[in-house]
């Protein structure tokens, strides 16, 4: 199944919120993505819906297998790319913005030879 790039940056997100505070709410996604409720809530039930994330009873979210695995791809793919292109020497906050866009696209043959020629 294709997943789309919005779907790919929410799983993304939940698991950099996982990282930074150990729990996740759709509360903090909205504060984090700065999105609207309604959206974030729309997206974690699409989410659910397609086996991604799980939801408790009081609001926690977590990672299915599967969404954790598309979340960590993303989460590697985007840091190792700022951090190159930074070494390259883009500006920082140029290199944040469009290793966003090329996470997404980019193919995992060419990750991983970016990844090699990286040292990484």
């Amino acid at each position: 199944m294709q997943i789309r790039e919005s779907a790919e940056n929410y799983l993304e997100t939940i698991y950099i919120l996982q990282r930074r505070n150990g729990s996740v709410r759709s509360v903090d996604i909205v504060n984090e993505l700065s999105f609207s409720k309604p959206s974030v809530s729309i997206a974690m039930k699409n989410l659910r819906e397609n086996g991604y994330i799980d939801m408790a009873p009081n609001g926690l979210i977590t990672l299915t297998k599967e969404g954790e695995k598309i979340a960590r791809t993303m989460y590697e793919r985007h840091t190792l790319i700022s951090d190159w292109l930074v070494r390259l020497g883009v500006d920082p906050k140029t290199a944040v913005q469009d290793a966003c866009r090329i996470e997404h696209v980019i193919s995992a043959e060419s990750f991983d030879a970016i990844k090699k020629h990286a040292g990484e």
